[in-house]
Protein backbone atom coordinates (compact mmCIF):
# COMPACT_ATOMS: atom_id res chain seq x y z
CA UNK A 1 0.00 0.00 0.00
CA UNK A 2 2.61 2.06 0.61
CA UNK A 3 4.49 1.86 -2.38
CA UNK A 4 0.91 2.58 -4.11
CA UNK A 5 0.36 5.68 -2.73
CA UNK A 6 4.05 6.53 -3.11
CA UNK A 7 3.64 5.91 -6.87
CA UNK A 8 0.24 7.72 -7.08
CA UNK A 9 2.01 11.09 -5.59
CA UNK A 10 4.68 11.37 -8.14
CA UNK A 11 2.25 10.31 -10.95
CA UNK A 12 0.28 13.64 -9.17
CA UNK A 13 3.72 15.61 -8.86
CA UNK A 14 4.50 14.66 -13.09
CA UNK A 15 1.12 16.09 -13.65
CA UNK A 16 1.70 19.28 -11.97
CA UNK A 17 5.16 19.81 -13.48
CA UNK A 18 4.05 19.34 -17.07
CA UNK A 19 0.44 21.23 -16.76
CA UNK A 20 2.61 25.01 -17.51
CA UNK A 21 3.17 23.11 -20.65
CA UNK A 22 0.28 21.61 -21.55
CA UNK A 23 -1.61 24.82 -20.86
CA UNK A 24 1.16 26.65 -23.46
CA UNK A 25 0.23 24.35 -26.09
CA UNK A 26 -3.20 24.38 -25.87
CA UNK A 27 -3.21 27.96 -26.20
CA UNK A 28 -1.02 28.00 -28.96
CA UNK A 29 -1.89 24.83 -31.02
CA UNK A 30 -4.84 23.02 -29.75
CA UNK A 31 -7.39 26.29 -29.71
CA UNK A 32 -6.26 27.75 -32.41
CA UNK A 33 -6.71 24.11 -34.79
CA UNK A 34 -10.32 24.22 -33.09
CA UNK A 35 -10.86 27.90 -34.22
CA UNK A 36 -10.27 27.11 -37.36
CA UNK A 37 -12.12 23.75 -38.18
CA UNK A 38 -14.98 26.35 -36.90
CA UNK A 39 -14.21 29.06 -39.24
CA UNK A 40 -13.90 26.11 -41.95
CA UNK A 41 -18.02 25.76 -41.50
CA UNK A 42 -19.00 29.68 -41.30
CA UNK A 43 -19.38 32.54 -43.79
CA UNK A 44 -16.65 34.63 -41.92
CA UNK A 45 -15.00 37.10 -44.65
CA UNK A 46 -14.93 41.20 -44.90
CA UNK A 47 -18.71 41.31 -44.80
CA UNK A 48 -19.61 38.93 -42.30
CA UNK A 49 -16.65 39.71 -39.90
CA UNK A 50 -18.68 40.90 -36.80
CA UNK A 51 -21.89 37.80 -37.54
CA UNK A 52 -20.18 35.19 -39.46
CA UNK A 53 -22.90 32.57 -39.78
CA UNK A 54 -22.74 28.61 -39.91
CA UNK A 55 -23.19 27.46 -43.54
CA UNK A 56 -21.87 23.91 -43.39
CA UNK A 57 -19.98 22.27 -45.97
CA UNK A 58 -20.46 24.74 -48.17
CA UNK A 59 -16.51 26.37 -48.22
CA UNK A 60 -15.31 22.52 -48.26
CA UNK A 61 -17.61 22.37 -51.80
CA UNK A 62 -16.46 25.92 -52.97
CA UNK A 63 -12.56 24.73 -52.71
CA UNK A 64 -13.34 21.09 -54.37
CA UNK A 65 -15.39 23.01 -57.34
CA UNK A 66 -12.56 25.25 -57.26
CA UNK A 67 -10.28 25.22 -60.68
CA UNK A 68 -7.59 27.06 -58.86
CA UNK A 69 -7.73 24.60 -55.85
CA UNK A 70 -6.72 21.99 -59.01
CA UNK A 71 -4.28 23.91 -60.45
CA UNK A 72 -2.73 24.96 -57.18
CA UNK A 73 -2.59 21.45 -55.92
CA UNK A 74 -0.93 20.39 -59.52
CA UNK A 75 1.68 22.64 -59.53
CA UNK A 76 1.93 21.97 -55.20
CA UNK A 77 2.81 18.29 -56.16
CA UNK A 78 5.07 19.56 -58.84
CA UNK A 79 7.14 21.51 -56.23
CA UNK A 80 7.05 18.83 -53.44
CA UNK A 81 8.27 16.08 -55.84
CA UNK A 82 10.87 18.25 -57.42
CA UNK A 83 12.57 19.37 -54.17
CA UNK A 84 12.51 16.25 -52.58
CA UNK A 85 13.79 14.64 -55.17
CA UNK A 86 16.93 16.81 -55.70
CA UNK A 87 17.27 17.11 -51.56
CA UNK A 88 17.06 13.25 -50.95
CA UNK A 89 19.59 12.40 -54.19
CA UNK A 90 21.94 15.55 -53.69
CA UNK A 91 21.73 15.24 -49.99
CA UNK A 92 23.01 11.53 -49.76
CA UNK A 93 25.59 11.61 -52.45
CA UNK A 94 27.07 14.25 -50.78
CA UNK A 95 27.27 12.52 -47.19
CA UNK A 96 28.44 9.34 -49.58
CA UNK A 97 31.35 11.62 -50.02
CA UNK A 98 31.66 13.28 -46.77
CA UNK A 99 32.08 9.93 -45.08
CA UNK A 100 35.03 8.74 -46.32
CA UNK A 101 38.19 10.00 -45.41
CA UNK A 102 38.82 13.07 -47.42
CA UNK A 103 40.87 15.91 -46.69
CA UNK A 104 39.74 19.23 -45.53
CA UNK A 105 36.08 16.71 -44.40
CA UNK A 106 35.10 19.31 -41.53
CA UNK A 107 35.22 22.26 -43.92
CA UNK A 108 33.52 20.91 -46.28
CA UNK A 109 30.78 19.93 -43.92
CA UNK A 110 30.06 23.38 -42.40
CA UNK A 111 30.48 24.92 -45.79
CA UNK A 112 27.29 22.59 -46.69
CA UNK A 113 25.05 23.18 -43.83
CA UNK A 114 25.30 26.58 -44.14
CA UNK A 115 22.48 27.10 -46.49
CA UNK A 116 20.55 25.59 -44.02
CA UNK A 117 21.66 27.54 -41.20
CA UNK A 118 20.88 31.04 -42.83
CA UNK A 119 17.36 31.97 -42.22
CA UNK A 120 15.28 31.30 -44.29
CA UNK A 121 13.66 34.84 -45.53
CA UNK A 122 17.14 36.19 -45.76
CA UNK A 123 17.90 33.35 -48.96
CA UNK A 124 14.80 34.07 -50.43
CA UNK A 125 15.62 37.41 -50.93
CA UNK A 126 18.84 37.38 -51.70
CA UNK A 127 18.09 34.94 -54.45
CA UNK A 128 15.14 36.55 -55.68
CA UNK A 129 17.55 39.70 -56.16
CA UNK A 130 19.78 37.36 -58.02
CA UNK A 131 17.11 36.25 -60.36
CA UNK A 132 16.44 40.05 -60.71
CA UNK A 133 16.28 40.68 -64.59
CA UNK A 134 18.29 44.19 -64.67
CA UNK A 135 21.03 43.70 -62.27
CA UNK A 136 21.10 39.64 -61.12
CA UNK A 137 23.68 37.94 -61.41
CA UNK A 138 22.23 34.86 -62.57
CA UNK A 139 20.48 36.56 -65.63
CA UNK A 140 24.12 38.71 -66.26
CA UNK A 141 25.72 35.21 -65.86
CA UNK A 142 23.97 33.75 -68.64
CA UNK A 143 23.84 36.59 -71.10
CA UNK A 144 27.36 37.02 -70.84
CA UNK A 145 28.33 33.76 -70.84
CA UNK A 146 26.02 31.53 -73.28
CA UNK A 147 24.00 34.88 -74.89
CA UNK A 148 20.67 33.70 -73.03
CA UNK A 149 17.88 35.89 -72.17
CA UNK A 150 15.87 33.94 -69.43
CA UNK A 151 13.23 36.12 -67.51
CA UNK A 152 13.01 34.37 -64.31
CA UNK A 153 10.85 36.61 -62.36
CA UNK A 154 7.79 37.75 -65.38
CA UNK A 155 7.15 34.73 -66.56
CA UNK A 156 4.87 32.21 -64.78
CA UNK A 157 7.47 29.18 -65.17
CA UNK A 158 10.56 31.10 -64.95
CA UNK A 159 9.37 32.02 -61.44
CA UNK A 160 8.55 28.71 -60.75
CA UNK A 161 12.32 27.58 -61.58
CA UNK A 162 13.35 30.56 -59.58
CA UNK A 163 11.50 29.00 -56.71
CA UNK A 164 12.29 25.25 -56.75
CA UNK A 165 16.54 26.15 -57.36
CA UNK A 166 16.01 28.66 -53.70
CA UNK A 167 14.59 25.60 -52.23
CA UNK A 168 17.21 22.90 -53.44
CA UNK A 169 19.30 25.28 -52.78
CA UNK A 170 17.60 25.17 -48.71
CA UNK A 171 16.80 22.03 -48.47
CA UNK A 172 19.36 19.86 -49.36
CA UNK A 173 21.89 20.35 -46.14
CA UNK A 174 18.95 18.42 -43.99
CA UNK A 175 19.19 15.66 -46.04
CA UNK A 176 22.81 15.72 -46.10
CA UNK A 177 23.09 15.69 -42.29
CA UNK A 178 20.61 13.08 -41.63
CA UNK A 179 21.59 10.52 -44.11
CA UNK A 180 25.82 11.24 -42.53
CA UNK A 181 24.90 10.43 -39.26
CA UNK A 182 22.62 7.22 -40.93
CA UNK A 183 26.04 6.09 -42.83
CA UNK A 184 28.14 6.67 -39.65
CA UNK A 185 25.89 4.19 -37.99
CA UNK A 186 26.49 1.15 -40.43
CA UNK A 187 29.56 -1.31 -39.21
CA UNK A 188 32.46 -1.56 -41.83
CA UNK A 189 32.39 -4.81 -41.17
CA UNK A 190 29.28 -5.14 -43.92
CA UNK A 191 31.22 -3.39 -46.38
CA UNK A 192 34.90 -5.58 -45.31
CA UNK A 193 32.36 -8.59 -46.12
CA UNK A 194 30.94 -7.22 -49.78
CA UNK A 195 34.68 -6.60 -50.71
CA UNK A 196 36.18 -9.83 -49.80
CA UNK A 197 33.16 -10.97 -52.13
CA UNK A 198 33.76 -8.50 -54.71
CA UNK A 199 30.78 -6.78 -54.97
CA UNK A 200 30.73 -3.93 -56.73
CA UNK A 201 30.08 -0.25 -55.38
CA UNK A 202 26.83 -0.89 -56.71
CA UNK A 203 25.72 -3.39 -55.46
CA UNK A 204 26.47 -2.44 -51.86
CA UNK A 205 24.68 0.63 -52.32
CA UNK A 206 21.69 -1.52 -53.36
CA UNK A 207 22.06 -4.00 -50.49
CA UNK A 208 23.65 -2.62 -47.71
CA UNK A 209 23.66 1.61 -47.66
CA UNK A 210 19.87 2.06 -48.78
CA UNK A 211 18.31 -0.59 -46.90
CA UNK A 212 20.49 0.47 -43.49
CA UNK A 213 19.76 4.00 -43.93
CA UNK A 214 15.95 3.12 -44.86
CA UNK A 215 15.28 3.72 -41.28
CA UNK A 216 16.50 7.37 -40.91
CA UNK A 217 15.73 8.51 -44.52
CA UNK A 218 12.02 7.87 -44.39
CA UNK A 219 11.27 10.33 -41.38
CA UNK A 220 13.55 12.34 -42.80
CA UNK A 221 11.78 12.61 -45.87
CA UNK A 222 8.55 12.61 -44.44
CA UNK A 223 9.37 15.75 -42.74
CA UNK A 224 10.52 16.76 -46.08
CA UNK A 225 7.21 16.21 -47.64
CA UNK A 226 5.52 18.40 -44.93
CA UNK A 227 7.74 21.35 -44.82
CA UNK A 228 8.06 21.71 -48.74
CA UNK A 229 4.47 20.89 -48.46
CA UNK A 230 3.99 24.00 -46.94
CA UNK A 231 6.83 26.32 -47.92
CA UNK A 232 5.12 29.66 -47.76
CA UNK A 233 8.31 31.52 -46.89
CA UNK A 234 10.28 30.92 -50.40
CA UNK A 235 7.39 31.06 -52.69
CA UNK A 236 6.08 34.42 -51.36
CA UNK A 237 9.92 35.71 -51.30
CA UNK A 238 11.37 34.78 -54.26
CA UNK A 239 7.67 35.29 -56.40
CA UNK A 240 7.02 38.76 -54.41
CA UNK A 241 3.55 37.15 -53.61
CA UNK A 242 2.66 34.83 -56.70
CA UNK A 243 3.90 37.15 -59.31
CA UNK A 244 3.19 37.66 -62.03
CA UNK A 245 -0.54 37.97 -61.70
CA UNK A 246 -0.68 34.58 -58.88
CA UNK A 247 0.22 32.00 -60.99
CA UNK A 248 3.28 31.20 -59.46
CA UNK A 249 1.48 30.02 -56.03
CA UNK A 250 1.40 26.65 -54.11
CA UNK A 251 -1.73 25.89 -52.25
CA UNK A 252 -0.44 27.64 -49.17
CA UNK A 253 0.45 30.58 -50.08
CA UNK A 254 -2.43 30.81 -52.18
CA UNK A 255 -4.48 29.81 -48.82
CA UNK A 256 -2.91 33.32 -47.65
CA UNK A 257 -3.09 35.22 -50.02
CA UNK A 258 -6.84 34.39 -49.83
CA UNK A 259 -7.63 34.66 -46.31
CA UNK A 260 -5.35 37.41 -45.43
CA UNK A 261 -5.23 39.84 -48.81
CA UNK A 262 -8.93 38.85 -50.58
CA UNK A 263 -10.46 38.30 -46.60
CA UNK A 264 -12.36 35.31 -47.09
CA UNK A 265 -11.38 33.50 -44.00
CA UNK A 266 -14.18 30.87 -44.04
CA UNK A 267 -12.65 29.66 -47.26
CA UNK A 268 -9.15 29.67 -46.49
CA UNK A 269 -10.01 28.14 -43.20
CA UNK A 270 -11.79 25.16 -45.46
CA UNK A 271 -9.09 25.33 -47.69
CA UNK A 272 -5.83 24.78 -44.94
CA UNK A 273 -8.18 22.02 -43.13
CA UNK A 274 -7.85 20.19 -46.72
CA UNK A 275 -4.28 20.58 -46.48
CA UNK A 276 -3.54 19.42 -43.11
CA UNK A 277 -5.96 16.22 -44.23
CA UNK A 278 -3.83 15.56 -46.81
CA UNK A 279 -0.95 15.76 -45.27
CA UNK A 280 -1.74 13.65 -42.06
CA UNK A 281 -3.12 10.70 -44.67
CA UNK A 282 0.01 10.91 -46.90
CA UNK A 283 2.36 10.43 -43.07
CA UNK A 284 0.32 7.54 -42.07
CA UNK A 285 0.42 6.24 -44.90
CA UNK A 286 4.00 6.31 -45.77
CA UNK A 287 4.95 5.48 -42.40
CA UNK A 288 2.95 2.52 -42.40
CA UNK A 289 3.99 1.35 -45.59
CA UNK A 290 7.75 2.22 -45.47
CA UNK A 291 7.44 0.21 -41.99
CA UNK A 292 10.39 3.18 -40.77
CA UNK A 293 9.51 2.78 -37.43
CA UNK A 294 10.57 -0.90 -37.04
CA UNK A 295 13.54 -1.87 -35.21
CA UNK A 296 16.80 -2.66 -37.61
CA UNK A 297 18.44 -5.41 -36.32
Amino acid sequence: MASSARQSRINRLAYIYTMPALIVMAAVILWPFLYNVWLSFSNMSLTHFRHPGFIGLRNYVTVFADKSFWYFFFKTILWTGTNLFFHVTIGVLLAIILNKNIKGKAIFRTLLILPWAVPQYITALTWRGMFNSEYGAIPLMLERTFGLSVPWLTTEWGAFTACLITNVWLGFPFMMIIALGGLQSIPNELYEAADIDGASWLSKLKNITIPLLKPVMVPAITLGVIWTFNNFNVVWLVSNGGEPSDTTHILVSWVYKTGFTYFRLGYAAAFSMIIFTMLLVFSWNFIKKTRATEAVY
